[in-house]
């Protein structure tokens, strides 16, 4: 699913205009960002968890030459998943039979 897809989805899904569906996306989005930015964790019950890992430097190899290389230290966004979709992702799927 692209953010195209999901913009299309909640216009139709709340009956408002694919602009405003943009909009509130896109403000959604800039929310996680910033939330994440400042160092918060962003928690949606049942659906998971959105946070920051500090990553360590250290010392990684070039794959084609072997040659040693520094990879600096890094913040990483991490997800844990939530209970409610853990169970929705192992539930069997309904295939729908096509129509000739």
């Amino acid at each position: 699913m692209t953010k195209a897809d999901l913009v299309e989805k909640i216009a139709k899904d709340a009956e408002i205009t694919k602009a405003q569906a943009d909009k509130a996306v896109n403000s959604f989005l800039e929310g996680i960002t910033g939330a994440l930015k400042s160092g918060d964790k962003v928690t949606f019950v049942g659906f998971g968890s959105f946070g920051v890992k500090e990553r360590n430097a250290r010392i990684g190899r070039n794959p084609q030459t072997g040659a040693e290389i520094k990879i600096p230290a890094r913040k990483a966004v991490t997800f844990s998943v939530g209970k409610v979709l853990k169970e929705a992702l192992q539930a069997p799927v309904k295939k729908e039979k096509k129509k000739k």
